[in-house]
Parts: structure tokens; sequence; C-alpha cells
């Protein structure tokens, strides 16, 4: 018989280190080679020099930051109340209702941002003429639905008898909903911000096919791999990817304090 054959549940790890391996640590490895290095492979400082004193990097990562932020904002106003009223009203077909609104997902992308340029186009006459409005506009329109559902999953799971006490003591529906829901939701607002607001930041696409810009990070990482200028395009990669990292850890760090708080209230 052979020996040393038998299975147990560390062996599971093997396909997901191997993926981790060949599709993420593999890639930022390259990345960071090329960050680091100039066209003759010599390592360097000068791409980052170069990226902090453009005036146009530095513009285009600040306009990322503005629609990124804008277009958050927008979703959250929006996909709070129907979130809120889908998971707490006692409608019978709320379930098809939330579909209405994840169904735009399930259609391709590029028939959806087609669409709406076509809409835009009717509207507006020269969607040119309004860069930062239909980036909004296109932005939310593809996000939305990432913002709904955490918040509809979190308003959903609601102890109830956390708001009936809150009723029974004196509050009125609005001194409930900010004391009590809003405090306990903020897990799916935390979730849902982060599903926007960092794709948001490096998603050139939406922009690429309404007017063909290069506004934003991703758009302008584009620009450079395009052009073959793999340590410019690297750089910029690095540099979103430290920022996703610093906005990851700190609302991971909110939420942790958030449901610490809540914890020592109840």
């Amino acid at each position: 018989m052979m020996k040393g054959l038998c299975f147990n549940r560390k062996h599971l790890c093997i396909p997901y280190a191997a993926f981790l391996i060949l599709f993420v640590i593999a890639p930022l490895i390259v990345i960071f080679y090329y960050a680091f290095t100039n066209g003759q492979g010599n390592f360097t400082f000068d791409n980052f020099v170069n990226f902090f004193t453009n005036t146009n990097t530095i513009g285009t990562l600040l306009y990322g930051f503005a629609v990124a932020i804008v277009t958050t904002l927008v979703c959250l106003i929006i996909a709070y109340p129907t979130a809120y009223i889908l998971a707490r009203s006692k409608f019978k077909k709320k379930y098809v209702l939330l579909l209405l609104f994840i169904l735009p997902m399930w259609i391709n992308f590029t028939l959806r941002i087609t669409a709406l340029k076509e809409i835009l186009s009717v509207l507006e006459g020269n969607i040119s003429a309004y860069p930062f409005l239909n980036s909004v506009i296109g932005m939310t329109y593809d996000f939305l639905p990432f913002m709904i559902l955490p918040l509809y999953t979190s308003l959903l799971k609601l102890d109830n008898s956390f708001l009936e006490a809150a009723s029974d003591l004196g509050a009125n529906k609005f001194t409930v909903f900010l004391r009590v829901t809003l405090p306990l939701s903020v897990p799916g607002i935390v979730s849902g911000v982060t599903m926007v607001l960092l794709p948001s930041m490096t998603n050139y696409v939406v922009l690429d096919m309404l007017y063909n810009s290069t506004f934003i990070p991703g758009s302008l990482i584009f620009s450079y791999f395009s052009a073959y200028d793999w340590n410019n395009g690297s750089l910029i990669s690095l540099v979103l990817l430290i920022i996703v990292f610093i906005v990851t850890l700190v609302t991971n760090r909110f939420s942790d304090n958030e449901k610490d708080k809540r914890v020592a209230i109840l």
C-alpha cells in the first residue's frame, strides 16, 4: 500500500492557494516591478516623482475621487429609502420589486450603457457638455444594485423587538429610525459604500462608452498600457491599490467600532 496519500482538510486549501499565487500574488509582483523600474529595467523612484508632480495625473486622481464620492452619495440617497421600504414593508410581492432593481445586472453591460447613452443624447443633445453629471448618472445606474442589496439585507435582519421597545418608551417614528434603525443598519451602509466607492474610482468603461474620456485613474491606466508604458501604468495601479487598501481598512475599522458600540448599548 502507498503511504502518505491520506486526505485531510488542509488539502482543500491547495486550489485556493494556487489561485492566489497565479492570479493575485504574481500580478502584484509584476506591478511592483514595473512601478519601481524605468524603460530599461533599472530601479528608480522617478515614476513616483513624476506622478505626484504632474498636475494632469493629480487632477485625474482628484476627479476620480470626486466622481466616486458623489456617485456613492447619490446611490446611498436613492438606495436607503428603497431598501427600507422593501425590507420593512408588508408587501407580499416585495421580492419581486427587489428583483426589478437587480434585473439590470443580468443584462449585458454594453447594452445597458449604450441604451443610457442614447437616452442622455435625446435629453441633453450633446452629452459631452456635461461630463461630470453624466459620469455620475452612468456610475449610479451601474452600481445602484450593489448599494441596495447590502442595505436590504441589513434592514431585513433588524430585530423588531428593539423598535418596539423604543416605541414603548415613548419614541416617535422619526426618533426610532434615527436612534435605532439607522445605527443598526450601519454595517449595510458601510458594505454598500465600499462596494460602490472603490469600483467607481476605477471603472473607466462607463466614461469611455459615454464620450471617450480619460478623466478617472482607471482610464488613465488603460491609456498608459495601450501605449505600452507599463511603468507609469503600473505605478498608477499601485497608487490606486494603496488607496483601496486604506479605504477598506478605514471602513472595516469603522464597522467594527459601530458593532462594539451596539453590543455595549444592548
